[in-house]
C-alpha cells in the first residue's frame, strides 16, 4: 500500500451550527468509509505565501491556493483517485489534488 497526500482546494465555509454540523458529518462518513486507510485526516489550513525561487514571495496561495489536507493509504493511483472522488469538498465546490507520498 502506498500513501497518498490529498490536497484539497476550494470549498465553501459553512456560517450557520447547522451547516457546520451537516459538514462535518459528511467529512466523518466519508473519512469512516475509509476505515484504517485514513493516516491523518489533516486540517483545513490558513491563508498561504509562495516563496519563489527569486526570494520573492506571493501572497494568499497564487491562483490555486490548498485550503486542507490529508494523507490516505491506497493500493495505488487509482484507487487513491477513487477515494478522492467521495470527497465532501467536491459537493462544495472545491477539488482534490492526489499526489503519491514517497516514502525516502
Amino acid at each position: 500500500m502506498a500513501k497518498y497526500l490529498f490536497i484539497y482546494h476550494g470549498g465553501s465555509k459553512p456560517e450557520s451550527e447547522q451547516d457546520i454540523a451537516a459538514i462535518m458529518d459528511a467529512w466523518g462518513q466519508w473519512f469512516g468509509s475509509m476505515g484504517n486507510d485514513v493516516i491523518d485526516g489533516g486540517n483545513p489550513v490558513g491563508m498561504s505565501s509562495t516563496v519563489h525561487s527569486d526570494g520573492s514571495v506571493a501572497d494568499n496561495g497564487g491562483a490555486n491556493p490548498a485550503s486542507g489536507y490529508s494523507l490516505i493509504e491506497a493500493s495505488d493511483l487509482e484507487d487513491a483517485l477513487a477515494k478522492a472522488k467521495n470527497c465532501p469538498i467536491l459537493q462544495a465546490g472545491g477539488n482534490v489534488e492526489v499526489a503519491e507520498a514517497i516514502d525516502m
